[in-house]
């Protein structure tokens, strides 16, 4: 049975004449773009290409923040294939170690790297052999995690084998293998074995079509090979990601990157051709990206980038979480933060255990909030008993480039090679500067005048100290 009710009081005429300034648009609209003009909310004609203008570049940038994780390991696939490994079963890899002549974001210069890339459209399902004792990832072509191989994977460092299946596989799947499917087809295979070169060249990559008769691999030792493995910071960054997505399939994004992409002329299946017009905003979209990438690298705003109250020293990894989840919402400053300058996305990097894995800090300024400058002599006193089960050590970085600074081979200390002298109290007093400070010869990392520069300290079996935060990193001090 219906009953007829009665209607609340509603608005007064006032009010209604209110609510609409609310939801209106002037004639005249300032903005960073210009003034924009309307006649009672529609735009007039010279006003519109001035909009969508306007529309291309806020797109261009968010594109360019969205997309740095794929255009980098772009730029790494770009690298590697100039220094000869081009194939999967060519592996490149340092040795001694990694070194400052090529460009690669933030690298150590304590381990042996190894490195390759899979090919799933040409190769379909591949096999990889991990050796033991290592500590392998397999990140996709977005740089999204697919796999931990070694110690931190499902073989627990006894070495196994490990089958990659091609986005949307249908075929076999053998027993014998820890078996993943990868949403793209180029995946970045990253092998460090303790075991060294040696451990390292046990690795094997074939197709498994070749299970019964593996291939043998090339490895080949690209330290001394010069390369630039870091993605662009002007339009030519919109070329890379058209690579990236004319070579996977459209399903491999989801639907809202994928559209922020396409409304710029980026769409799977579609030649990326911008006009000279379009071309010169997607320019300003990419510096203009680069510019907000940096501030997100060197000067987050978010708290939970910083390690302690009041500390300069950042977390490479806001959040703790590989996929960058806070609150169930996807933190997008800390992916563009943490893909800027560094690589490798696996979960053991990004949330550390008490005695495994390594942890990370690293700042772009001294005590008084200044930017580092390589013609200054600076200090830092690492306080007694680095909580470092393995071993500790700083490297120095370009803060253009967020490579290796060129100031030496290897800018970097280490508690591993037992040169670096302590202080009476157990402290290790670092100097930074174009020269040494007499009688400071061991203790010192070079810099470069007229180029900036920033730390890493990095701690290998991190101890409980640094966990419960007992153990604190000073400021970098600038001398007089």
């Amino acid at each position: 049975m219906a009953i007829d009710g009665t209607p609340g009081a509603g608005l007064t005429k006032e009010q209604l004449a209110e609510e609409v300034t609310h939801l209106a648009t002037p004639d005249v609209l300032s903005t960073p773009f210009g003034d924009l003009e309307f006649f009672d909310g529609v735009p007039k004609t010279d006003s519109v290409q001035s909009i969508f203008d306007a529309l291309d570049l806020l797109r261009g940038i968010d594109a360019f923040l969205t997309a740095v994780p794929g255009a980098s390991l772009v730029a790494m696939r770009r690298g590697l294939r100039s220094a000869g490994v081009d194939a999967p079963d060519k592996i490149g890899f340092t040795d001694p170690r990694a070194n400052s002549g090529s460009l690669f974001l933030t690298p150590n210069t304590e381990t042996t790297y190894g490195t390759t890339f899979l090919d799933l459209k040409a190769w379909g399902p591949t096999v990889i052999e991990a050796p033991p004792q290592s500590l392998c990832v397999v990140d996709d072509f977005w740089f999204r995690y697919v796999a931990d191989m070694g110690i931190a994977g499902p073989d627990k460092g006894a070495g196994g084998k490990y089958l990659f299946l091609p986005p949307g596989y249908d075929g076999e799947r053998p027993d014998g293998y820890f078996t993943y499917e990868s949403p793209t087809f180029t995946n970045w295979v990253v092998l460090r074995a303790l075991g060294g070169v040696p451990a390292m060249k046990q690795t094997r990559i074939y197709p498994l079509s070749e299970a019964g008769a593996p291939r043998e691999n090339t490895f080949l030792n690209i330290a001394a090979v010069l390369q630039n493995t870091v993605h662009a910071n002007d339009f030519t960054f919109f070329e890379e990601i058209a690579q990236l997505v004319s070579e996977e399939p459209a399903m491999a994004l989801d639907p809202e990157r994928a559209g922020t992409l396409a409304t710029i002329g980026l769409e799977h299946g579609t030649p990326f051709e911008p006009d000279d017009h379009r071309r010169a905003i997607l320019d300003g979209a990419a510096r203009i990206g680069a510019a907000i990438s940096r501030a997100l690298v060197y000067k987050p705003r978010d708290p939970d980038a910083y390690f302690w109250e009041g500390s300069s020293w950042k977390n490479a990894f806001t959040g703790g979480s590989h996929e960058f989840l806070r609150g169930g919402a996807r933190n997008l400053d800390a992916r563009t933060q943490f893909h800027y300058f560094a690589t490798v996305i696996t979960p053991a990097m990004a949330h550390a255990q008490v005695g495994a894995g390594s942890a990370y800090a690293y700042t772009a300024e001294d005590a008084d909030g200044h930017v580092l400058d390589g013609a200054a002599t600076y200090s830092l006193r690492v306080p007694a008993d680095p909580p470092a089960r393995n071993f500790w050590s700083i490297d120095l970085y370009d803060t253009q480039t967020r490579s290796l600074l060129q100031s030496t081979a290897y800018p970097a200390l280490t508690s591993l090679t037992g040169t670096v002298q302590a202080e009476d109290d157990g402290s290790y007093v670092l100097w930074f500067s174009p020269t040494p400070p007499e009688g400071r010869e061991s203790n010192w990392i070079p810099t470069i005048p007229g180029k900036s520069w920033f730390p890493m300290l990095r701690l290998y079996g991190p101890l409980e100290p640094w966990f419960d935060k007992t153990w604190r990193l000073p400021e970098l001090v600038k001398e007089a």
